[in-house]
């Protein structure tokens, strides 16, 4: 009698490792300079200088998080503007919800990080141990000298990767020669380090070993696009009215039933998630195109029409079985949805352009001291205290004359300066400390609560800005 299996149930199927082989075609040609584009703007970006002016940081693209700055050539965002970082994600949001309704999946397939880094890792270990069948043998076979060597080879080389990597994304917050010089020289701070290890430490985990685990389990944008596709998004699909039923034997009897797919399995050799296109959509599909390259290969070899796998919508599928033409990608691409994304995400992209072109350079805030609401002085008079913050987003210092709104029943004086002119150095922020009094017995002594505009006008330009508040006064 066997004896009971104690060993409880497997929640989980153990990973089976996935070993693309290379494939050579239009949509790989596109990833390879798509990859190249990406990687070199990522790593190159922070070196790029632009020239502000002896006060400002000469780096092109910098999140200076020191000073509460964000520069992107010639533009430079205050914190007080962090809404054009907003509007910036919500347009590519809006992208996002754009192109996967109208193409599918090509932000995972094409530009998603995780894509870009594995396939760029997998290149690395093709190149190291050999194309796929010499991998897998590779995989199988037991450790010796040549297997270390080759694991060692390979995980070196993605480490360095990895690093660069890591190391690319800190310059992004600092001056990038300063902080390479201090990295190198063991001077830079330890939260540097830290982010460097940690971005390196996940690279080298998610590309090299995660891989389609990420895509698949851990990322939220698979199960999001499925309610922004439809029966009209254009996506990767398998004909299978065309190549149903499959076989390889094309001499044998029978074979004039046959379908045009000869079940060679070269879509599935290629494809990065280790899926079956021809199983219909699945959840793990990135659309990256690699199984559209290999089938019009093994086409073009047995004289058959390409595209037995290639771009489809849904809603083709009908006419194409009836031997029809499908409509045009157009259609597919511009109809109501798509037109509604593409007007949204334009109408914020043009807000934003005009924000950015109308800002002022001047920016005038004010803060009522609220603990006391105000101060009796000793004639009777009432006091209020503010904090008066004025921005100069200018290159140079200005000097700048701050008054009231004329009223005759209130006087302004500045803490800590004679008259009433400030100077503010280029390119920063000064607060100053002001004082409103009203005389004993005036109209805004006596009201409970009396507007009040503050004005600060450049002495040089004669640009002016005003802000509103209000003056509390004790009711008698």
């Amino acid at each position: 009698m066997t004896a009971p299996d104690t060993h409880p149930p497997r929640l989980y199927a153990p990973r089976e490792p996935v070993f693309p082989r290379r494939v050579k075609g239009s949509f790989r040609t596109m990833k390879w300079g798509l990859m190249a584009a990406m990687l070199a703007i990522y790593y190159v970006t922070p070196w790029l200088r632009w020239d502000r002016g002896p006060v400002l940081p000469d780096q092109a693209v910098l999140v200076d998080l020191a000073n509460r700055r964000f520069y992107f050539f010639m533009i430079e965002i205050w914190p007080h503007e962090f809404y054009f970082v907003a509007g910036l994600l919500i347009m590519a949001g809006l992208g996002l919800f754009l192109f996967t309704s109208a193409l599918g999946r090509v932000w995972c397939g094409y530009a998603c990080p995780q894509t870009v880094w594995t396939d760029l890792f997998i290149t690395v270990e093709r190149w190291i141990e050999g194309d796929r069948n010499a991998r897998v043998r590779l995989w199988n076979q037991g450790w010796d000298a040549r297997k270390a060597r080759l694991r060692l080879t390979k995980w070196a080389v993605w480490l360095l990767i990895a690093l660069a990597t890591g190391g690319a994304w800190v310059f992004y917050f600092a001056d990038a020669p300063t902080l390479m010089r201090e990295l190198v020289t063991l001077q830079a701070h330890p939260v540097a380090y830290t982010t460097v290890a940690i971005l390196t430490a996940t690279t080298f985990f998610f590309g090299g070993f995660a891989r389609e685990q990420i895509c698949i389990y851990a990322c939220p944008w698979p199960r999001i696009q499925a309610a922004m596709m439809d029966e009209d998004t254009i996506t990767i699909g398998y004909r299978d009215w065309r190549g149903e039923p499959r076989g390889k034997h094309r001499k044998a009897e029978g074979a004039e039933r046959l379908g045009d797919c000869i079940d060679c399995g070269a879509c599935v050799a290629v494809c990065p998630m280790g899926i079956d296109i021809r199983n219909g959509q699945q959840l793990a599909c990135i659309t990256c195109g690699l199984c559209i390259d290999a089938c019009n290969e093994v086409m073009d070899k047995i004289g058959k029409p390409r595209d037995l796998i290639g771009y489809l919508a849904l809603s083709d599928e009908a006419a194409e079985r009836a031997g029809k033409p499908p409509k045009s990608v157009w259609k597919h691409v511009f109809r109501p949805r798509t037109i509604l994304y593409t007007v949204l995400w334009a109408g914020v992209g043009i807000g934003l352009v005009v924000a950015l072109f109308l800002r002022s350079d001047l920016d005038l805030t004010i803060s009522p001291i609220r603990n006391p609401l105000y101060v009796t002085l000793s004639d009777g008079s009432i006091r209020n205290d503010y904090d008066l913050r004025i921005r100069n987003m200018n290159n140079s210092e200005r000097t700048f004359f701050v008054t009231l709104e004329r009223n005759p029943s209130l006087t302004l004086t500045l803490e800590g300066r004679q008259g009433q002119l400030v100077t503010v150095a280029p390119d920063a922020m000064l607060i100053q400390r002001i004082y409103v009094t009203a005389a004993a017995g005036t109209p805004a002594a006596r009201a409970e609560r009396t507007p009040l505009r503050i004005w600060a006008s450049d002495v040089a330009s004669r640009t002016r800005v005003s802000v509103d508040t209000v003056f509390n006064g004790r009711p008698q």
